[in-house]
């Protein structure tokens, strides 16, 4: 099955395009809505603690001048949910409307990434103090897959058998020094991981303006040709690497049995 043919089957199919967290539950629950027909080309999970899940998931199919797109994401949310709500449409509208976005795709990305945490931190009053990571993929005609990740989420891509990482996880023990230059400090506390301004486990992020000064939004970008080997890819935020599976559902279902501490996000998408 082509690229082309995934896309088409994923547009068609009657899964969601967005779940959004349910607030309020007392039981971990796997949040899950997809047609039998259609599940094996993409899949996508989220599941809400019991305290309320701060994880959002998007996967939309768009045509833009004759070019058929596949945007997945997923959107890890840190105090409170409201930037990784935000995050879904708003990011990917932006980096759409760059005029760069099909002549240069990465100065794009970067600057609807800028764009978006600009937005992010005007809004600060709505959205509130919080922030969000995020890594996203875009699939191009079925041909060219582009992936962007700000934080810890990550994104795995399967070929020919081999798990290739296409992210980085961006800890702040890794930017101590660029942190330290903007006037921030990375602790290091014995028992914790290191944080920074011993606030936050990532140094890149959306929002959280009270740190702002010593964050980043710049994305890690990786462009990937997608060809006959290109088996899947997988995006999930960090609660779903500690208990690492093969798919969406069993990912979230073992995490949840071995009672990961953190919220899980997960999509799959399948090449063939």
């Amino acid at each position: 099955m082509t690229g082309k043919e995934i896309l088409h089957k994923i547009k068609t199919s009657d899964r969601w395009s967005h779940i959004r967290p349910r607030p309020g539950l007392r039981h971990p629950r796997i949040l899950e809505r997809a047609s039998a027909k259609s599940q094996e080309e993409a899949s996508g999970m989220a599941t809400p603690w019991w305290r309320e899940n701060r994880d959002t998931q998007w996967r939309i199919i768009k045509k833009v001048d004759d070019n058929e797109l596949g945007l997945f994401a997923v959107f890890d949310g840190h105090l409170g949910h409201s930037v990784a709500h935000y995050l879904p449409a708003h990011l990917f509208e932006n980096i759409l409307k760059e005029p760069e976005f099909f002549s240069d795709i990465e100065t794009a990305l970067r600057k609807a990434h800028d764009r978006t945490d600009n937005k992010i931190l005007e809004k600060s009053a709505e959205l509130g103090r919080g922030g969000s990571i995020a890594v996203s993929a875009i699939l191009s005609n079925g041909l060219r897959l582009v992936v962007a990740n700000a934080g810890d989420s990550r994104a795995v891509l399967s070929k020919n058998g081999v798990a290739i990482q296409l992210s980085v996880d961006h800890e702040p023990s890794a930017e101590q020094e660029i942190i330290e230059e903007k006037g921030g400090f990375v602790s290091n506390l014995p028992g914790d991981v290191p944080c920074v301004d011993g606030q936050l486990a990532v140094a890149r992020a959306f929002g959280d303006g009270s740190l702002k000064k010593h964050l980043s939004s710049e994305p890690l970008i990786v462009d990937e040709t997608v060809d006959d080997d290109t088996e899947l890819l997988i995006l999930a935020s960090d609660g779903l690497w500690k208990d690492p599976q093969t798919a969406a559902k069993n990912l979230t279902e073992e995490a949840v049995a071995r009672k990961s501490k953190d919220e899980i996000s997960c999509i799959v998408v399948k090449f063939s």
